[in-house]
């Protein structure tokens, strides 16, 4: 009954020892994982926000395979950095485990110097407890002289008296230092026993220890290949992503080229109608001054106080790697709320054009001798009509995402003699 029992302990006992080796290697995969799960998140998240303003009028496809690609390439580092981790801990551990293989050859070793020393005397001492036995035995027979008395009387003469004395004497003192090295024998080997037993406890825990420097060596180098295939992935998965992002660039080119012809439209249109304007003006005999306040603009949003989300100037792509002006401003709206005229003026069109989605184009007339007219973009639905007179603050559409834009908001451009400029300073805050 006790075999069966045994057997069954043990694989208990085995199973707990696997499964507490795997507890280890389990964290350290999740822990990897989460890591890497983290870093994408992260990436992903900046592009987006980076690309919200920066890639404007881009693909929503190229856009998403933008931010695929930077969370790809964000955790590249991170899983070469667990696998370079993975690796220094193997390579820990097998150092460990060549000294402890060391410092176990050593303990062996002591035990059979120690085991061998006490064989040694213990053959020893038995010889020395045969010695003292003969002795006593030759001493009960009469062959050996035992004391002073029996010498006396046994002595035939002086001569013998003395030879059959020192006998005597000799054989005494052979049998006391015969029973004083047997204690002393007696008294190392218990000392010895003593260190054996501690040096046969360091081999157990030696044992013990190298047991276990193999399985967390067995973790560390599965660590290092799952980190390894991982990290193959990921260069995979990023260098197709990269492809994938080659062959939209195509398209998306021919699409900035398709904006720029309408960019190019806007402005011929516009400096049409500032010539006609100009010779109306003329005609009438009228200086062109217009307005000169500092900021001829209110605030054309519902969003109190006005929120710029991107700014005018140039832009470089960082998927096309080309530079474009961004001719507007983006201010913060929320879907299908209110927009207001900035300023008074005549509205010239409402109408979609490529890009800008759909468009309300205002003539404000003159600012400071200068042609001012500004557009509303990216709108929902109109609220005024081509030809209507509009006063400063009055509802002239909703917002909306209408056009190359990736979310509700208010692309505002200002035209001077028919140019795009920075409307910032123009608005009153």
């Amino acid at each position: 009954m006790r075999r069966p029992l045994r057997a069954g302990i043990s694989a208990v006992l085995g199973l707990a020892l696997v499964m507490v080796a795997s507890v280890p290697s389990m964290a350290d995969q999740y822990s990897d994982q989460r890591a890497q799960v983290e870093a994408k998140e992260k990436a992903v998240k900046q592009a987006l926000a980076d690309l919200a303003s920066e890639l404007e009028d881009t693909s929503a496809a190229l856009v998403q395979a933008y931010a695929d690609l930077k969370g790809i390439q964000a955790q590249i580092p991170v899983a070469q950095a667990q696998l370079k981790d993975a690796q220094n801990k193997l390579a820990e551990l097998q150092r460990q485990a060549a000294l402890i293989a060391q410092r176990l050859q050593a303990a062996t070793d002591q035990e059979k110097q120690i085991g061998d020393q006490i064989a040694a005397d213990t053959t020893k001492a038995a010889d020395l407890h045969a010695a003292i036995g003969q002795m006593a035995r030759d001493a009960y027979r009469g062959d050996l002289a035992t004391s002073t008395m029996s010498a006396i009387l046994d002595a035939s003469s002086t001569a013998d008296f003395v030879q059959e004395s020192e006998l005597a004497q000799v054989a005494l003192r052979t049998q006391t230092q015969a029973l004083r090295d047997v204690e002393q024998i007696v008294a190392v080997n218990r000392n010895r026993e003593a260190r054996l037993t501690a040096v046969r406890q360091k081999i157990t825990e030696l044992k013990a220890e190298a047991d276990q420097n193999v399985l967390d060596a067995k973790a560390a180098k599965e660590r290092a290949a799952a980190r390894t295939i991982e990290l193959a992935d990921l260069e995979t998965q990023a260098k197709a992503k990269t492809q994938q992002i080659e062959a939209q660039k195509a398209d998306q080119l021919a699409k900035q080229n398709d904006l720029k012809a309408q960019q190019d439209k806007l402005a011929a249109d516009l400096k049409a109608i500032i010539a006609k304007q100009e010779a109306a003006r003329r005609a009438a005999g009228k200086r062109p001054i217009g307005s000169t306040a500092n900021q001829p603009f209110i605030n054309p949003t519902s969003v109190n106080p006005i929120y710029k989300t991107s700014n005018y100037g140039m832009r470089f792509h960082p998927i096309l790697h080309i530079w474009r002006l961004h001719a507007g401003v983006d201010l913060r709206t929320w879907c299908n709320t209110p927009i207001y005229a900035a300023a008074d003026g005549t509205v010239v069109w409402t109408k979609y054009r490529y890009g800008f989605g759909n468009q309300v184009m205002v003539n404000s007339g003159y600012w400071k001798g200068k042609s001012l007219m500004e557009s509303y973009n990216h709108l929902t639905s109109f609220a005024v009509s081509p030809g209507q007179h509009v006063k400063q603050g009055q509802l002239i559409a909703h917002s909306g995402s209408t056009g190359t834009s990736d979310a509700c908001h208010l692309h505002f451009e200002v035209y001077l003699n028919g140019n795009t400029v920075d409307p910032w300073p123009m608005i009153a805050k």
